[in-house]
C-alpha cells in the first residue's frame, strides 16, 4: 500500500483537524504524496471504507478506475507514479443521496503546499465534478458529462474523468464515447508517465 511521504508539510497535513466539528467519525486526513509522482489523482473524498481501513481507492471504484487506466494493483500502490489528493482528505459523512460533499476547508489549505512538493506531475486526473470545478474553473462546461466529453481542452495538464463508482455505470452505458474515446487517451497518458518513471 502507499507508504507515507515524510516532509514537514505532509506531517502537518496528515494531523490536520481544521474541520473535525464537522466530521462524524472524526478526522483522519487520508493523501498520498512523492516528489517523483507524475500523475495526481484528484477526487472528492475518501469513503466509509477507506476511512475505516487507511487505504485509498482499496474498494470496487478503485479497482474500475484501475481497468480504465490499465495498472495492476502493485503498480498502482507500490511504484511512485501516483499522487492521491482528494478535495476533502476526511470522510465528510452520509447525505441522502450519498456521501456529502467534499469540506471545504481541505483543498484551498493543502492542495497547493503539497503539489509544490511533487515537480514533476504531468497530468492531473480530475475525478468528478468537484475536482473539476475548483480545478477548471469557468473552463468547466455546463455539467460533468460536457467537462469530460470536452478533455482534449484540457490536455496535457488536466484529464476530466466521471467518477468509477459503480454508481456511475449507467453514465457509462450511456455515454459510449467515454470508452471509445477517452479510456484509450487516459492509458496512453498513464503509460507514458509509467514509462518516464
Amino acid at each position: 500500500m502507499f507508504k507515507p511521504y515524510v516532509h514537514q508539510i505532509a506531517n502537518k497535513a496528515r494531523n490536520c483537524t481544521i474541520c473535525a466539528d464537522h466530521l462524524p467519525l472524526g478526522p483522519s486526513p487520508l493523501f498520498r504524496i512523492h516528489p517523483n509522482a507524475r500523475i495526481a489523482l484528484i477526487s472528492q473524498a475518501p469513503g466509509r471504507v477507506a476511512h475505516k481501513s487507511g487505504v485509498v481507492w482499496d474498494d470496487k471504484g478503485g479497482h474500475r478506475l484501475r481497468e480504465w487506466m490499465d495498472v495492476d494493483f502493485s503498480t498502482f500502490y507500490e511504484s511512485d507514479l501516483f499522487a492521491v489528493l482528494p478535495m476533502g482528505f476526511c470522510y465528510p459523512g452520509k447525505g441522502k443521496t450519498g456521501d456529502l460533499p467534499p469540506r471545504p476547508e481541505c483543498a484551498p489549505l493543502w492542495h497547493e503546499p503539497l503539489m509544490q512538493l511533487m515537480p514533476n506531475i504531468q497530468t492531473s486526473i480530475l475525478i468528478g465534478q468537484y475536482a473539476q470545478r475548483a480545478y477548471l474553473g469557468n473552463q468547466f462546461r455546463k455539467n460533468l458529462t460536457e467537462t469530460v466529453r470536452a478533455f482534449p481542452d484540457f490536455l496535457p495538464d488536466f484529464l476530466p474523468l466521471p467518477h468509477p463508482s459503480p454508481l456511475n455505470q449507467r453514465w457509462v452505458v450511456r455515454n459510449e464515447w467515454f470508452n471509445q474515446d477517452v479510456i484509450p487517451v487516459l492509458r496512453k497518458t498513464v503509460q507514458n508517465a509509467l514509462n518516464s518513471l
